[in-house]
């Protein structure tokens, strides 16, 4: 009787996880555009312009702070009931978020009802996004095998900047087809609808994969674990706090290359259709070398490599305004290669090994969630915002949003520094935390 999935379902359970994570970052980066475009004409008419559009950010928002409470939540069920079954529910409040969004009724059909509306679904949806990203990135961990694990996991990663480039490419082909008027009444609505089309194919991909053998392990010995939240702080309360400060360069870096450098340069009387190319030419480099990322930390070290990625997105916050005050395309386009390509993407492939690595098999959804969703909250959520209000604070000038990025960053950096290495071949062989394995994948691991 077969008891794991045999080396051929690796493929299959990290397609399931990419799904996920482009599911989420789809409606992260969709719905962010919508808002700066149409949701001000739509949910929010009767305000002014730019309190419509403040309003519909707000809406966003609320959906983001919404996620701490699912990671919490959803990890429980995770760790307790499985990994395969929490990520299915999670994709569907997800994806039908996304399209209940693309449905939804304006302003003009029901009145105030209708951003009351878009606000609960936000809710729901941020609160299922909050086991999405943990649980996607451990559903892979837990079936590579170790000395791979770092390159397997950076698969799982794609699906973040693959989704920032789905969204800009559906309104490009909407904006230039239709009239501003059509796009506003319905042509909007199009990308949140095709997000069924995701859901869809995940749940085909994610009900076809089997539990990891980590959690088979776990799940035979349940009743002997404590709850998942009392394990962390017993026993993990520094990789909790140190994970979720570790966070921050990521997740402040990311909207900081892509969005701010945006406004920065409209704010600058730099083209920005510049700066958005450059992004996109940043944000495919990436998705080159994310998979590179990963498997030089099964080498070196998940440490190391993390390291070097936020030593160095500290040293790009200066030259970034600088570089986009020249108005140079090619200028501004190495820098955000930089930025993207080795800056994110060295602190972001890591994490989805080193995190899992850090929490014990009957914990390690909710830790790594926590992690994962309390740092996005705090480094990411409120960035564009801050940020933006410090530029008019210093009537333009970058200074004070350079100190704030280099503080986010540089927290980081000392927290990296609390972090222990997790990698197995740094370690002779061994798990930094209990990761229980059957004696036939030990030896079928071995032979890779």
């Amino acid at each position: 009787m077969k008891t794991g999935p045999a080396p051929a379902s690796v493929p299959r359970t990290v397609a399931a996880s990419v799904i996920g994570t482009v599911a989420e970052y789809y409606d992260f980066f969709i719905y962010g555009t919508a808002s700066a475009l149409v949701f001000n004409k739509v949910f929010f008419p009767s305000v002014s312009p730019l309190l419509g559009t403040l309003a519909a950010f707000s809406t966003y928002a609320v959906g983001f702070f919404a996620r701490p409470l699912g990671g919490i939540v959803w990890g429980h069920i995770g760790d307790r009931v499985g990994r395969r079954q929490t990520l299915v529910y999670t994709l569907l409040l997800t994806g039908l978020g996304t399209v209940a969004v693309g449905l939804m009724p304006g302003y003009a059909q029901i009145g105030f009802w209708s951003p009351v509306f878009l606000v609960l679904v936000r809710l729901i949806q941020g609160f299922g996004v909050g086991g999405e990203q943990g649980g996607a990135v451990l559903l892979a961990a837990e079936v590579a095998p170790p000395g791979k694990r770092g390159f397997v996991t950076s698969f799982v990663q794609l699906g973040s900047p693959a989704a920032y480039l789905i969204p800009s490419a559906l309104f490009a082909v909407l904006d230039a087809n239709m009239s501003e008027a059509t796009f506003v009444s319905w042509g909007w609505r199009i990308p949140f609808l095709l997000s069924l089309l995701v859901v869809l194919i995940g749940l085909y991909v994610r009900l076809r994969v089997q539990e990891s053998e980590t959690f088979r392990a776990v799940r035979e010995n349940l009743d002997e674990h404590r709850a998942p939240l009392k394990t962390l702080l017993r026993d993990s309360r520094t990789e909790v706090v140190a994970g979720t400060l570790a966070k921050f360069v990521e997740a402040a870096v990311f909207p900081f290359y892509t969005v701010f450098l945006v406004s920065y340069a409209k704010s600058q009387g730099v083209d920005t259709s510049i700066v958005l190319d450059a992004v996109i030419i940043g944000i495919v480099a990436e998705l080159v070398l994310l998979p590179l990322w990963g498997r030089l930390t099964d080498r070196v070290g998940r440490r190391p490599v993390y390291l070097a990625a936020t030593v160095l997105n500290l040293a790009l916050v200066v030259p970034s305004f600088l570089a986009v005050q020249t108005g140079n395309g090619v200028v501004i386009t190495v820098l955000l290669v930089a930025g993207l390509a080795f800056g994110h993407g060295g602190a972001y492939a890591p994490q989805a090994s080193f995190f899992p690595e850090l929490f014990p098999s009957d914990a390690r959804y909710s830790g790594v969630s926590i992690v994962w969703q309390f740092g996005s909250m705090i480094a990411s959520g409120p960035f564009t915002v801050v940020a933006a209000a410090l530029l008019a604070a210093s009537d333009g000038g970058f200074g004070l949003v350079a100190v704030y990025v280099g503080a986010l960053v540089l927290i980081s950096l000392i927290a990296l520094r609390w972090l222990p290495e997790t990698a197995p071949r740094r370690l002779g062989g061994r798990e930094y935390a209990d990761w229980p394995r059957p004696a036939e994948e030990i030896l079928r691991n071995a032979s890779t």
